[in-house]
């Protein structure tokens, strides 16, 4: 839905990234000797709109409680973006269906750098060297499957949308310091750096190879039900490089769906900081906290809201650390043309990069960045479906009678000042707060990731989640994968989601095939 008005205010943000709340947010939440997680937020307002306005985004955004019939609009996901293409596997690879006709273009041209092999240096192809080189994989596709979600390696296939996170904790005051401060998220191991990469080019070893094995669980739900939950349990092997370091940390992560990102990066931050409760205030157990981080490209203190611990502000900060990280690619926003090769690692150090002068600093200077950025912002959500359903109208009662809307936060308007027209006020509905929530020992990978601790993890947007297997080809779910289908996911849940997760233990089997049912529409 595209709520009309009249009238178009610019908001800016002298210094600091136009995520944060003018002013107000860098001020009240920005201090180098206090760490963010002992501290309040204030409320905060939306600076983008009129007062009639603000009134009438309330009236829309606030939870329903008729349940007797879908919403308005509650099909269009991802409001006027929204793709009404026919469902079948290509189903996350559409564009935003309201993007100017000019802007198909950059988002072809950002598709095929999406899906672009990168070779090693030095090659023939000098603005596709530069691959490593040390990496995890050669494409962004590689690892984004059909724009979907990883999996775990299962049986036979490989483990390219699926990596070990390195890190360790602060061992020093200056560390503490950089922490406080967001200078840091967390530490690379000394010598593997901040992700195990199981790739080399020719010539270089690999770092090592992931070992996932798995322990059933046996759980009875309360109509005597029994459900098996696999316990993942995570090693290395083949390393390369020696031994990590004693208080290294490993933490599994398979690439998340790219559906929606341009839209979630224009929810205007008040909307997602309004619902941080990080002292439980309300008593409802939960206390989503928001996720402070330093943006490249400003340098400012903003709101994070990508990435599975909401490491990242931006998505032009997301694509950059992917590139870095998993291929090994320097950008603008990520320099360094040896990726994630440590000083210690003297072999990668001394390779060729795939800088081309003529061509920029970088291995893939802008233009590249921009237009992978601009594709990753607008592949659109799909619609939902059978909405008025009455299955589905039953599972989305429980949904909310559950708990379940405390954390996924069905909808929001998006800012009118978003930088792109395409994405400014629309009525979405991601069902997420973007907040970082405790979910409990049983889901903790015991690595913090700047304001997460290791036991939390970043509300993750539940739409397209029922064509997953349609997109995907698996119903792996969860950071790690170790979810078989919806059930084991909300089985999983624990911490703060305890109280949800129960509620879902005692219903009855249709209740559960309810619930079910809805999530599978969205």
């Amino acid at each position: 839905m595209k709520i009309s008005s009249t009238g178009r205010r610019r908001w800016h943000c002298p210094g600091i990234a136009a995520f944060c709340v003018c002013g107000v947010l860098a001020a009240a939440v920005f201090a180098h000797s206090q760490s963010f997680r002992s501290r309040h937020i204030p409320i905060s307002e939306r600076t983008d709109l009129s007062s009639s306005d603000l009134k009438r985004v309330r009236d829309v955004a606030r939870p329903t409680d008729d349940f007797s019939k879908a919403e308005s609009f509650e099909a269009m996901q991802g409001g006027a973006a929204t793709s009404r293409k026919i469902v079948n596997r290509d189903s996350f690879s559409h564009s935003s269906a309201n993007i100017a006709f000019e802007e198909e273009e950059k988002f072809k041209l950002g598709n095929a750098l999406f899906r672009k092999l990168w070779v090693s240096s030095p090659s023939s192809t000098h603005a596709s060297d530069g691959l490593g080189p040390l990496f995890n994989a050669r494409a962004c596709q590689s690892c984004h499957i059909k724009d979907g979600r990883g999996h775990p390696p299962e049986g036979d296939q490989d483990a390219t949308s699926m990596f070990l996170r390195l890190a360790r904790p602060a061992q020093t005051a200056e560390e503490e310091q950089m922490l406080a401060g967001y200078l840091a998220l967390n530490f690379p191991d000394p010598v593997y750096g901040g992700q195990l990469q199981d790739l080399a080019v020719p010539g270089l070893k690999s770092e090592g190879r992931m070992v996932v094995s798995y322990t059933e669980r046996p759980l009875t739900l309360g109509d005597g039900t029994i459900v098996s939950l696999r316990k993942p349990h995570y090693s290395v092997a083949d390393m390369g490089y020696g031994d990590l370091h004693p208080e290294t940390t490993l933490s599994p992560r398979v690439a998340s769906p790219m559906i929606g990102l341009g839209l979630i990066e224009a929810i205007h931050p008040a909307d997602i900081l309004n619902l941080a409760d990080p002292d439980d205030a309300n008593g409802n157990g939960v206390s989503g906290r928001a996720a402070l981080t330093r943006d490249p490209g400003s340098n400012g203190i903003v709101l994070g809201r990508f990435g599975w611990k909401a490491q990242n502000a931006s998505i032009r900060a997301q694509s950059a650390s992917a590139f870095a990280g998993d291929i090994g690619i320097s950008t603008p926003e990520s320099p360094n043309s040896f990726g994630d090769c440590t000083g210690e690692q003297t072999a990668c150090l001394s390779y060729p990069t795939g800088v081309q002068e003529h061509l920029g600093d970088t291995e893939a200077p802008d233009p590249v960045l921009d237009l992978v950025t601009f594709y990753s912002q607008n592949l659109a959500v799909p619609a939902r479906r059978d909405v008025n359903d009455s299955q589905v109208l039953r599972g989305k009662r429980l949904f909310y009678e559950s708990g379940c809307a405390s954390c996924h936060t069905p909808k929001y308007v998006t800012r009118r000042d978003a930088e792109n027209p395409a994405h400014s006020f629309q009525l979405i509905w991601p069902y997420s707060d973007f907040l970082l929530h405790d979910m409990g020992e049983g889901l903790a990978d015991g690595q913090s990731v700047g304001a997460a601790s290791g036991r939390e993890w970043r509300t993750p947007p539940l739409w397209g989640i029922g064509l997953t297997e349609t997109v995907s080809g698996h119903t792996f779910f969860l950071h790690d994968g170790r979810a078989r289908n919806l059930t084991e996911a909300i089985l999983w849940h624990g911490g703060e989601a305890e109280n949800s997760k129960r509620n879902f233990q005692r219903l009855a089997r249709n209740g559960r095939e309810d619930l079910i049912r809805f999530l599978e529409s969205l």
